[in-house]
């Protein structure tokens, strides 16, 4: 983002991705753990983050999850809320909400998410690195044992390493499935027999396999190359947004001795900012795609800072705008437009949810069946019901027909309830006296019931003539 005219660049920037060596091979990142204001403040947010992650499974409402994400039933719970294929136009609107707020927000303050919330960056440097840091020591000393030849406590490290990553994965995998098949299906497949189950036993090794390739040898190239956000960002930034940056005004040139005639520049080259990166990028060099604002680096010159005796926040959340012209973030033309068109979006979907009914009826003339005329003196016309309880729990159900001289006759047994998104039908004669006839197509009115409460009113056509 900012201008590298002024700043001493790395010889090799933009030439090559940081974690990848001359070679072309993976280089490992062996990043310092950062010590600071910030880093304490992601660590208590993290914590709050994963207590609410690992116990919201087990929060019902109604005898559902509070958030239930089955795709293989298109079953989606939302606050208790269930929403069925028939809420298709929702689950549309909803979307282009969610994708215009990543936009605004992003457009306002870069690229935050990932480092605070994103749950990749939070079970990789709050808990999988950290517990490397616990088992092998700091990053100065993993990169030297790796160097040489491993002995018998490196071998024994590692494995008790990877038996206690596999373990976190095993336990992440099964509160995924939680989210996605609910926690009374995942009790069924962890306490009967494996035969009984054997697809959900695969998905579970399949996704433990998986979290553990993802935090154990993958990590940052899932936000380097992997994450669709981190190329979106490239887009939605630009002069005003506020992210992690570097003050190459007040920074620049480097020099590592320190001299008070002023011909030098804050920064002394100590290259912590570097070392915390867990991408391995030199913020130094500017705003780039490989950033998570994590903000390690804010945290690390600022110790650095202290210890010369120089003013902080040398590397601060800033707008290049800011370091430039020191003019501070402002509503541009660009949020505005964007904004409008979220709060409207926003208003379209509130409405919808609000208006919704928790009954969804279909109403159809059974096919092959126009009319018939009874014995009674009656005409009487076929029809079959479909209907979904979208409520999240079950619900007395039946219909009647607001016009007096129309009656329901049922084919078989009559529903009396209906379960929670499951969809039932019946199928019923509507008989009208031939002398309330007096058209060949008529309009009918049945009113889709749960309990005294009419939940729909469905508006059908009636045949009384040839």
């Amino acid at each position: 983002m900012s201008s590298p005219a002024d700043r001493q660049l790395q010889p090799d920037f933009k030439d090559k991705i940081s974690t990848v060596d001359t070679k072309g091979k993976r280089k490992w990142m062996y990043v310092f753990q950062p010590q600071g204001r910030l880093y304490n403040l992601r660590t208590i947010f993290s914590i709050v983050y994963l207590i609410i992650l690992f116990t919201l499974p087990f929060i019902q409402y109604h005898g559902n999850p509070i958030f239930l994400f089955d795709v293989t039933k298109s079953k989606f719970i939302f606050f208790g809320q269930v929403f069925l294929p028939q809420d298709f136009i929702l689950f549309g609107i909803g979307m282009l909400v969610f994708l215009l707020f990543i936009v605004v927000f992003t457009l306002i303050f870069g690229r935050v998410f990932c480092g605070w919330a994103c749950p990749q960056t939070i079970f990789l440097e709050m808990i999988f690195r950290r517990i490397e840091y616990w088992i092998e020591g700091p990053a100065h000393k993993q990169q030297a044992a790796n160097a040489k030849s491993w002995t018998t406590e490196m071998y024994i490290r590692k494995g008790i390493k990877h038996v206690v990553y596999l373990a976190i994965a095993f336990l992440i995998a099964n509160t995924f499935l939680s989210y996605i098949i609910g926690l009374k299906e995942l009790t069924k497949i962890i306490q009967e027999p494996i035969s009984s189950h054997t697809i959900g036993f695969l998905l579970i090794l399949l996704f433990t396999f998986l979290f553990y390739a993802v935090f154990a040898h993958v990590r940052e190239i899932v936000c380097t190359v992997a994450c669709p956000y981190g190329r979106l960002q490239s887009v939605l930034l630009d002069k005003n947004s506020i992210a992690v940056s570097y003050d190459h005004k007040r920074g620049e040139p480097r020099s590592k001795k320190r001299k008070d005639d002023g011909s030098v520049g804050d920064c002394i080259d100590c290259g912590m900012c570097v070392n915390v990166c867990p991408t391995g990028i030199d913020i130094r060099n500017g705003q780039q795609l490989e950033c998570v604002n994590c903000t390690a680096c804010i945290d690390a010159c600022n110790m650095m800072m202290r210890k010369i005796g120089q003013p902080e926040e040398l590397i601060r959340y800033a707008s290049e705008n800011d370091i430039e012209k020191g003019e501070k973030p402002r509503f541009t033309y660009r949020i505005k437009m964007y904004s409008v068109v979220l709060v409207i979006l926003l208003g379209l979907l509130v409405a919808l949810l609000v208006t919704r009914s928790r009954f969804d009826a279909t109403v159809l003339r059974v096919p092959g069946q126009i009319l018939q005329e009874n014995a009674d003196g009656t005409i009487s016309n076929l029809y079959k019901i479909r209907v979904v309880n979208k409520s999240g729990y079950t619900e007395p159900y039946t219909i009647r027909i607001k016009e007096d001289y129309a009656r329901i006759e049922y084919v078989g047994k009559s529903l009396d309830s209906l379960p929670s998104a499951v969809e039932k039908e019946e199928t019923f004669f509507i008989k009208v006296p031939k002398t309330s006839i007096d058209q060949r197509k008529k309009a009918i009115h049945i009113d889709v019931m749960s309990g005294n409460e009419i939940i729909q009113t469905k508006k059908i056509s009636f045949i009384g003539e040839y």
